[in-house]
């Protein structure tokens, strides 16, 4: 659904307003009235204060990249799993979006790396496996000796979807995928699974 905007001079304070509030109207899960409570705070913040959240946004921009292995956020070459040579290499977590890496990693149980797709299959949407990192995943295994890759995309149609043709695509390479316990109810998402439910989905991850 396209984000409803006003022109930016009809605003009664201004355009430089009422193009605030736009932007902040773009941001998701933001709604019109949420935007124009955060313009009213940039506008009563002092101008330190306004200026560090500038700062942090620019500084985010030019500095946060997708880990060279993983495709996971981070401002180094690695992100800190695939940094950490404690980790287990050859146990690889799929997942959709880089979010997904901070919750899992919050369970703390987890000790091999993650893949980031970077999305999921959707026809619909015109996201398909080249708009994913599919083919990458598919060169980490062959070169890195993986020896099983658990699947952790969201247990929605198109995250099984995305899952399974993942699988059929590695089926003869021979690593072993298993996917997590169903503790996490189908159509939900990661993001609003608490510490337990992931820890023993984690665990009682199941054979694909």
């Amino acid at each position: 659904m396209p984000v409803k905007t006003f022109p930016p001079e009809q605003h009664p304070f201004g355009p430089a307003v009422g193009r605030l509030i736009n932007e902040f109207a773009a941001l998701p899960g933001i709604g019109r009235k949420s935007a124009e409570r955060l313009a009213n705070y940039i506008i009563s913040a002092t101008t330190p204060e306004a200026m560090r959240l500038a700062e942090a946004i620019r500084e985010v921009k030019q500095s946060i990249r997708r880990c060279t292995i993983c495709f996971n956020l981070t401002d180094q070459e690695l992100c800190t799993v695939c940094a950490d040579s404690r980790r287990d290499r050859t146990l690889v977590c799929v997942v959709e979006q880089p979010r997904d890496v901070t919750i899992l990693e919050n369970t703390g149980v987890f000790q091999g790396t993650y893949h980031v797709l970077g999305g999921r299959l959707s026809p619909l949407e015109g996201i398909g496996p080249s708009d994913l990192t599919i083919e990458a995943l598919q060169q980490r295994v062959r070169r890195d000796g993986v020896r099983e890759i658990i699947m952790a995309t969201n247990p929605t149609l198109e995250g099984d979807g995305t899952a399974l043709f993942i699988s059929n695509l590695l089926e003869e390479s021979g690593v072993q995928i298993t996917r997590l316990a169903r503790g996490i109810a189908t159509g939900s998402v990661l993001e609003f699974a608490n510490k337990e439910m992931l820890s023993d989905a984690l665990r009682g991850r199941q054979s694909f």
